[in-house]
């Protein structure tokens, strides 16, 4: 049944997400709910972020990004559920 629950998710982030401390705020909400997986700037000024884990806490991350730090400003947030792939051990920022 655990198996089932757990999925992926990717998220893109648009809006004023980087140099706001987003990623560290991202970082603190996946090990809060105990994630696996990474958040990343992207070249286009997006944050890139793939996690996996339960489902409903796939989607606490997912509300916590559309609201981002308080000098955040998100201005779209789209997500992608697959299916796990179990490649990750931890929570991280990559640079």
């Amino acid at each position: 049944m655990t198996q089932i629950s757990k999925m992926r998710v990717e998220i893109k982030v648009r809006g004023l997400v980087q140099g706001v401390g987003f990623r560290y705020y991202i970082l603190r909400k996946g090990a809060e709910l105990n994630l696996t997986g990474y958040v990343k700037n992207m070249m286009d000024e997006s944050v890139l972020i793939i996690a996996e884990g339960e489902k409903y806490l796939l989607e606490n991350l997912i509300a916590a990004v559309k609201i981002g730090p308080r000098n955040a400003d998100v201005t779209s947030c789209e997500s992608y559920f697959s299916e796990r792939k179990n490649e990750f051990k931890n929570f991280e920022v990559r640079y």
